[in-house]
């Protein structure tokens, strides 16, 4: 069951204030979000933006990188529709480079529906059980003139991306023959018959659609825009940049290369550690279009401990994949694990506290002996456990000064 449209259009997202320390995730949930939604997904800084009309990024190209990222999303997804078709077509040009058609005229697409000739059929199975792959071949490949560079000041990318595109259209395309092997022409002729078979107009008409629907916007360090009482000056940085999110944020209609954007229900989730400012040092009207706050907890050797086994590809798992292209298998106890997940947030809280960050110092700290001799010590198994990891962390874990510089 779905909202009436009439419903629909009144119901905006609502957007999220993300508080707590660095290294506990926020930026990750965003992101892991997106992908469970199929979402266009782009995360910002806020305090590299400057307020409209001083020197520097104004917020307006947030969107335009936003619509970018889907249509580049939209490309992939249609390419990978037509990758069958496409296959065949490079398919078919490979063996018309090696068994030129006869001199009466008719190409591949005039005699299709006649049978195949056996030595085509031959050809045909060599060329995909890849004996033909040394072999070379001419074709005729499709190419792009060579754009003209502009250099821009800062704040003008979008002005620079336009004009580059026009000069690239009037210089238009044109067909170069090149001598390459069979393998490397299969793979130009296939993402050329790719591209020819996708609608490129309709991907960024859905693109648009997409964004305005589904597109998610991170907006990191909002807390490094805040205006504090000790700051002089215009603000160009701090509170001119908070005006400038408020019509982004509460939805108005944005000009990008592909068409015009609405942004009423595009969800923005913005985040901070803060620790010098508060939720509250925003302007009013920012507090007022943030309206879920959410508080993340520091994070704890139980958490680590998790954090290093639970998800799909942990940072174990892929210390022993790396292991194991050089030869070596490595495999770590349960003790171990705690061990780690405990010397970690020690130096946390002895130093400065970056979160799950401190993770992969301490694991490459930890193999770092192991790495350099893997090559010499192919075929063999290490067992990493409790005993291996007090003598290569503890002394560094237990040195405040070691541990502040090192780990």
């Amino acid at each position: 069951m779905q909202i009436e449209p009439i419903l629909r259009n009144e119901i905006t997202p609502k957007n999220i204030l993300m508080i707590g320390p660095t290294g506990v995730g926020k930026t990750e949930i965003a992101r892991r979000l997106a992908k469970l939604a199929n979402a266009p997904f782009i995360k910002v800084e806020a305090s590299k933006f400057t307020e409209v009309g001083y020197v520097g990024r104004d917020v307006e190209s947030i969107i335009r990188d936003l619509v970018d990222m889907a249509v580049k999303m939209n490309r992939e997804e249609a390419m990978t529709k037509v990758d069958n078709q496409a296959m065949d077509a490079a398919e078919e040009r490979v063996l018309d480079a090696l068994l030129p058609p006869p001199r009466d005229g008719n190409s591949r697409f005039d005699s299709e529906a006649e049978e195949p000739s056996g030595t085509r059929q031959t050809f045909r199975k060599m060329l995909r059980e890849g004996k033909l792959d040394d072999k070379k071949i001419e074709i005729d490949v499709s190419e792009s003139r060579v754009g003209v560079e502009i250099m821009a000041p800062p704040g003008m990318e979008e002005m620079t991306s336009q004009l580059q595109s026009m000069f690239q259209n009037m210089a238009g395309t044109r067909s170069r023959n090149r001598k390459l092997r069979v393998k490397e022409a299969m793979k130009l002729l296939h993402e050329e018959e790719a591209a020819r078979l996708v609608n490129e107009e309709e991907l960024k008409t859905q693109a648009i659609e997409r964004v305005e629907q589904n597109g998610i916007v991170f907006i990191d360090e909002i807390d490094k825009v805040t205006n504090r009482s000790e700051t002089r000056g215009a603000d160009v940085s701090r509170e001119g940049v908070q005006r400038d999110l408020l019509p982004l944020v509460e939805g108005c209609t944005v000009t990008t290369k592909y068409g015009m954007v609405k942004t009423d229900h595009v969800l923005f989730i913005a985040s901070g550690a803060f620790h010098l400012a508060k939720p509250s040092d925003l302007i009013p009207e920012l507090q007022g279009r943030l309206p879920i706050r959410v508080e993340l907890d520091a994070l704890n050797a139980e958490d680590f401990v998790r954090i290093l086994t639970e998800p799909d590809a942990c940072l174990t798992e892929q210390y022993m994949a790396l292991m194991q292209t050089e030869g070596l298998n490595i495999q770590f106890t349960d003790d171990s694990i705690n061990r780690i997940a405990e010397m970690a947030w020690q130096v946390n809280e002895r130093t400065e506290n970056i979160g799950a960050r401190r993770l992969h110092t301490v694991m490459e700290r930890l193999v770092e002996v192991l790495s350099f001799d893997a090559p010499d010590k192919k075929g063999e198994t290490v067992k990493i456990d409790v005993d291996y990891v007090n003598d290569h962390l503890n002394e560094l874990v237990e040195n405040e000064d070691l541990s502040q510089y090192i780990l």
